[in-house]
């Protein structure tokens, strides 16, 4: 299985928060998991809150081990609270089911990782993960 590498977990962050600056949109922490769920990259820009990290991370954490992206998190969320409920006990509470988690798939289409930004709405959030997937030269599904 392809996982995302160094390098293009670091395109993405570099570019998702650029993204953030061009929309100037509010400072952003920015997650790359692996398949595995596994942490390969984080930054979080100056003046972004310190307890940022879990959120981020959550918002990938969700998208990976549930292989369903923040947007489809956030609908079964609505339609279904006591599954997504369940999910986070399952997973110790670290599902955050909102756009931001943004799911990650290698050229045959594997799930390969995700990515997780907050720090803005979570709309914009997705906006800024999508434009450093794509620079990567990968695709996300939001």
């Amino acid at each position: 299985m392809a996982d995302i590498s160094l390098e293009q977990a670091r395109t993405i962050i570099r570019v998702a928060l650029k993204k953030g600056r061009e929309l100037n949109l509010k400072p952003l922490s920015v997650v790359v998991l692996d398949a595995g769920g596994h942490v390969q990259a984080f930054e979080r820009e100056d003046g972004a809150a310190p307890g940022r990290f879990p959120i981020a991370h959550g918002k990938a954490y969700g998208s990976v081990m549930l292989g369903m992206a923040g947007s489809a998190q956030m609908a079964r969320a609505e339609a279904q609270a006591y599954f997504m409920a369940a999910v986070n006990g399952v997973y110790g509470g670290q599902v955050v089911p909102v756009p931001g988690g943004v799911l990650v798939r290698g050229a045959e289409g594997a799930v390969i990782g995700a990515v997780g930004v907050t720090g803005d709405t979570s709309d914009n959030d997705a906006v800024a993960a999508m434009a450093g997937i794509e620079a990567a030269g990968l695709q996300g599904e939001i």
